[in-house]
């Protein structure tokens, strides 16, 4: 009965349902989209190429372990942990003879895996990556010549042949390799073809020999393909091969395991798109419950007098609930079933955006399936049903008599448990900032930055009809100054403090969220650069396009005499189970060129068994000069260092500093990212000396500093990115909440008309009360975002001093005025075309 009633309902009231509506499918629309790149990261296929002919695939272990015991109460837990590592991880050559002495195995294949770029014109594809081989290994595709023979000796090479159409090689030329030793031009002996489709990398085989001389990693391999006899099952074979290596870390992988092993980074973004996923779906859910039940009680109370009659001719307050809620549940279900839907395409794009961003490999392939469309309709009708009942509470706990006089004049003073709610949710807000200005890591103060937005948006929501009401009080004299038409707006104000409070609430919300988003990453990165700028002592900065500067450019800038040459080589370790950014500097002449801040200590000293942290990491791991750190290498190699120095630079150059010559034997691409260059020489001459090596290019420190700049542009359109569908959703309920607040005005509108009132001073009053709305919201969002970024800042810098962009601020200010006006002007002017007396004496 009650549900037949909702129908009529949503029926007879299509237009006043249809704000509802699309604030609800533009919920579930955001859900359905954070809740794809969620399930990707947690079940996205990465599917193999190179070992496509391997069924059973053997590799080194690509994680830190550690087991923790806790005892509690007369009891013992065991919980063991791991986290992957940075780089490649190597097996013993020691494995292959196990693996080959298992039965049923026909061959196990040793690959190696090295970088290897090749340097001629048109070889660089940005989606073909270039690894090298060796050709012993080829069979693990497999790959096949179709043109010349196998490399024999280290001058020797093989190409595949997409590469030999795209550089235009052929038998017999040559074509100059970086690799991670010096480049070396090698004859090109075979060009081979793949048995199965190679669409993620590109391929080239050296001899064996030579392939180990540039793996670096002797007597390792990478994995080794296991290749099964005729007639042997593939499951079977797996775990024999397991049971044999029982004892040592090797891992065991067939069917589409097989596929992290051979790309490490997309193995790595499933935890960054799991994160990213979860944190984005996280903050959308809050804004979107925010937002929805906003926009739910701005229809109940334009339903006041309605509902109000139902209460005078005897329906119960539990009855109004379940009529309201039946038609939260309808809506909900049409709107989420259409959102939902929208929001497949919706993670589509935003998965295309991350990955040509390079935020996500494109080997993680986009997994879809039934849940998240699930997920978004059940978040939606939860989210209607909930919105109601908050909505529905004051009109169904009120007498009937009291109803209809309170549905023909706006309560005087907000409910008592909605202002307690709002100064506990301001509170909340309060002890969310404090707690941010002290955290120090970005993967601990991103979350709670937005988090402290949205409950701060909470309280802005639960108290607007008080902000209200003392901004009118404010205002009140200068507007009524204006003219009648400012006076009318000024009585709107206080009269309908509440509908005016649900039209603040979006817009309050879309100017913090949206500055929050935009000044994050330049308060962080303009600090990391200032540190930076500072400890770069060198008088010339040397970089490479490629793959990094050759070790040969660095020995040739060394030729000088007087001239210090520090290669900076980065990776990620981990001490423990933390995570830490870490750099290798080259030791001899260190302070030339490199000045860290240093608050203990001293680097004149500092060796190959030496170590430099940061205050906070020497904080997070209680340690000062003298103290050994044990850490974990890119590649898994454990180490143990005797901190040298402590010093205050950390934002510009990671926590960790140690030798270049220990850190770049554990890392996939032992190249100098950078070359700190002190010396007596000019840029030209620098230049001119290193001329034989394509790509190398000599800077100033500070157009090093604009390229560092550029990338940390690209890192923040990452996390705009991210976020841009949350601030489109809320731009887009900034629209439709005050689209909702006008149009169900016509009959006041009329009223005025009918009393005198022009066209011209209604509309004018419209604009007075649009311009005291972004006044307020803008002023709430702005403190609110001042507020949070200057928590932000000094947690992660040291000084709350966030980096605010004045014209970028100015611009999210106009687009917010802009939304606004706009918004209320064309539901105005199309209320106003009707006559005021066919409004006045038709039938609400």
């Amino acid at each position: 009965m009650m549900l037949r009633y909702a129908l009529q309902t949503v029926r007879d009231r299509k237009g006043g349902f249809l704000g509802a509506f699309l604030a609800l499918m533009c919920a579930a629309a955001l859900v359905t989209a954070c809740g794809t790149l969620l399930e990707t990261g947690l079940r996205g296929t990465v599917r193999t190429e190179r070992y496509g002919a391997a069924p059973v695939l053997v590799s080194a272990d690509q994680s830190v372990h550690r087991t923790i015991v806790k005892h509690k109460k007369g009891k013992t837990k065991v919980k063991h942990k791991a986290k992957p590592i940075a780089e490649r991880a190597w097996l013993s050559q020691d494995i292959v003879r196990k693996v080959r002495a298992v039965p049923g195995v026909r061959q196990a294949v040793p690959e190696l895996t090295f970088l290897a770029e090749p340097l001629a014109a048109g070889a660089a594809d940005p989606d073909r990556p270039a690894y090298g081989h060796a050709w012993n290994s080829a069979a693990l595709t497999p790959y096949t010549l179709a043109a010349g023979t196998a490399p024999t000796s280290g001058g020797d090479i093989v190409v595949d042949r997409d590469l030999a159409d795209r550089a235009r090689l052929r038998v017999g030329g040559r074509l100059t390799v970086q690799s991670t030793q010096d480049p070396r031009t090698y004859r090109v002996t075979g060009i081979a073809e793949p048995g199965a489709t190679v669409a993620r990398q590109t391929s080239l085989f050296f001899s064996t020999a030579e392939a180990e001389r540039l793996a670096r990693h002797p007597g390792q391999v990478t994995a080794i393909g296991v290749l099964p006899e005729q007639g042997r099952d593939v499951g079977e074979l797996k775990k024999a091969v397991a049971a044999a290596l029982d004892g040592t870390t090797a891992q065991v992988t067939a069917g589409d395991a097989r596929g992290p092993v051979e790309f490490l980074d997309a193995a790595a973004a499933r935890v960054k798109l799991v994160s990213m996923g979860g944190a984005m779906g996280g903050t959308s859910l809050l804004v979107a419950v925010l937002v929805v039940v906003g926009t739910f009680a701005l229809s109940v109370q334009q339903r006041y007098r309605e509902l109000a009659l139902l209460r005078a001719i005897a329906a119960t307050p539990r009855q109004i609930r379940r009529l309201l809620g039946c038609e939260a549940l309808v809506v909900g279900a049409a709107a989420g079933t259409v959102g939902s839907l929208a929001g497949l395409p919706l993670g589509g794009w935003l998965y295309g955006r991350f990955v040509e961003l390079g935020s996500v490999p494109p080997t993680l392939e986009r997994t879809v399936s039934f849940f998240p469309v699930a997920a978004g309709l059940a978040a939606t009708l939860f989210g209607a049903w909930a919105a109601t009942r908050v909505a529905a509470r004051r009109i169904g706990r009120i007498r009937p008599a009291a109803a209809l006089s309170e549905a023909s004049a706006a309560p005087v003073r907000p409910a008592l448990l909605r202002t307690v709610a709002g100064l506990v949710a301001l509170a909340g807000g309060a002890v969310l900032v404090v707690v941010l200005a002290g955290l120090r890591t970005e993967a601990a103060s991103t979350p709670v930055t937005f988090l402290s937005v949205v409950v701060l948006a909470v309280a802005v929501s639960l108290l607007g009809p008080l902000l209200v009401r003392a901004t009118a009080a404010v205002l009140g004299r200068p507007l009524r100054m204006v003219g009648p038409a400012a006076r009318l707006a000024t009585a709107n104000l206080k009269g309908h403090a509440a509908r005016m409070a649900a039209v603040v609430t979006p817009l309050t919300l879309l100017v913090g969220m949206t500055c929050t988003v935009l000044f994050v990453q330049p308060t962080l990165g303009d600090a990391a650069r200032a540190q930076a700028r500072a400890g770069v002592r060198a008088d010339s900065v040397v970089t490479a396009q490629g793959p990094g500067v050759p070790a040969a450019a660095v020995r040739e800038l060394r030729r000088e005499r007087g001239t210090t040459a520090t290669e900076v080589v980065r990776s990620t370790v981990r001490v423990g189970l933390d995570k830490y950014p870490v750099q290798g500097l080259t030791t001899v002449g260190l302070t030339r060129t490199w000045d860290p801040g240093v608050t203990a200590g001293s680097l004149k000293r500092f060796g190959a068994r030496s170590v430099a942290v940061s205050e906070l990491a020497a904080e997070q791991q209680q340690l000062k000069p003298g103290s050994t750190l044990k850490l974990t290498l890119g590649d898994g190699t454990p180490v143990t260092l005797t901190v040298a120095a402590v010093y205050a630079r950390g934002l510009g150059f990671g926590d960790l500093t140690v030798a270049h010559d220990l850190l770049s034997r554990h890392v996939d691409n032992p190249l100098a990212s950078s070359v700190l260059v002190s010396t007596t020489r000019s840029q030209e001459q620098l230049t001119a000396a290193l001329d034989e090596f394509p790509g190398v290019r000599v800077l100033s420190p500070s157009a090093a500093d604009g390229l560092r700049a550029e990338r940390q542009q690209a890192d923040a359109e990452v996390n705009i990115i991210a976020m841009a569908l949350v601030l489109a959703f809320t731009a887009i309920a900034v629209v439709n909440t005050l689209a909702m607040s006008v149009s169900e005005r016509i009959r006041e509108f009329a009223l005025l008309r009918l009393a005198g009132a022009t066209r011209r001073q209604v509309l004018r009053m419209l604009r007075v009360e649009a311009l005291t709305v972004v006044l307020m919201g803008v002023g709430l969002g702005s403190g609110i975002a001042a507020a949070v970024l200057s928590a932000f800042s000094l947690g992660m810098t040291g000084t709350a001093a966030p980096a605010v962009l004045p014209l970028t601020y100015v611009t999210v200010v106009a687009a917010a005025a802009v939304l606004a006006l706009t918004a209320t002007a064309l539901p105005g002017r199309a209320a106003l075309r009707v006559r005021p007396v066919t409004v006045a004496t038709a039938k609400e």
